[in-house]
């Protein structure tokens, strides 16, 4: 599995699996195995899923050692915080049964929890997570769905620079002064929702580069990301498509391909402003 090193030497594997929508019990757990058992060695959670007590059964049933597989969760929206944190994130390495997490995120940059004061609230949230770092609880730390006034305020106190911000990424919607932005602060960028949640899929446009590269519209959805330099989480609960949503190694998109789609119009939908809403 290709990786990408972050601003603190450690590496994050460019293909991970995510749970997003997976509910927790069977669909969670059998989603998670098969994925592991196909080969992927990235999975992301978050306490807000819901699922992180089967996320964590199929990463210990799975019979792979746990230090082969990366784990991501992040911060809940009702819990920012010093305390809160602390709390929270010992709740989820309970749920999960693991003694450590490789990444640790801030889910949200100001939920509705904590709107009128969420400069102090992430502060102490980082605080607390750097703390967590330093016990070795926790790997790397970064955040979610922060656009620059967000990491700006993070930045003036904090000790660790993010490590990753995992935002919403695909062909149509590229937050370009925002991904420049997190380049220049040595962050990598995570793409959720690579496939625009489905939307993508019946792109006429992503459906004609797939028939020219022999690929599924999935694929080159995942591809384009991937050469943009960005990890990708795709989500899915169908064998068939976990397995092919892993194979983005073997082909590269040429220059005309990848123009095309740099120019591609969103067509699934606005960004959510942080500032106006939760997700």
């Amino acid at each position: 599995m290709q990786t990408v090193t972050m601003n603190n030497n450690l590496e994050i594997p460019k293909l991970g699996f995510g749970t997003w929508q997976i509910p927790e019990g069977k669909a969670a757990y059998e989603s998670v195995r098969y994925a592991l058992e196909v080969g992927y060695r990235h999975i992301d959670t978050a306490a807000a899923y819901g699922n992180e007590a089967s996320v964590g059964r199929a990463i210990r049933e799975s019979g792979i050692d746990r230090e082969e597989i990366y784990l991501t969760t992040k911060l809940h929206n009702n819990d920012h915080g010093y305390e809160q944190t602390k709390e929270a994130f010992l709740e989820s390495l309970r749920k999960l049964d693991t003694d450590y997490v490789d990444l640790y995120l801030i889910h949200w940059p100001n939920p509705i929890a904590s709107r009128s004061h969420w400069q102090d609230a992430n502060r102490g949230s980082w605080k607390a997570m750097e703390e967590f770092i330093g016990q070795g609880l926790i790997k790397s730390i970064g955040i979610s769905n922060f656009r620059e006034h967000h990491i700006e305020s993070l930045l003036e106190r904090a000790e660790i620079k993010p490590q990753v911000n995992q935002i919403r990424l695909y062909a149509g919607e590229q937050q370009h002064k925002l991904v420049q932005y997190c380049k220049d602060k040595q962050m990598v960028l995570e793409a959720y929702s690579p496939l625009g949640t489905g939307g993508l899929l019946s792109s006429p446009l992503i459906k004609s580069i797939a028939e020219e590269v022999g690929k599924s519209p999935a694929q080159i959805c995942l591809r384009y990301d991937i050469q943009k330099g960005h990890v990708v989480l795709p989500k899915s609960v169908t064998p068939s498509s976990i397995l092919q949503n892993k194979d983005i190694f073997d082909f590269t998109l040429n220059e005309e391909q990848m123009a095309k789609l740099d120019e591609m119009e969103n067509i699934c939908g606005p960004t959510q402003n942080p500032d106006e809403t939760s997700f």
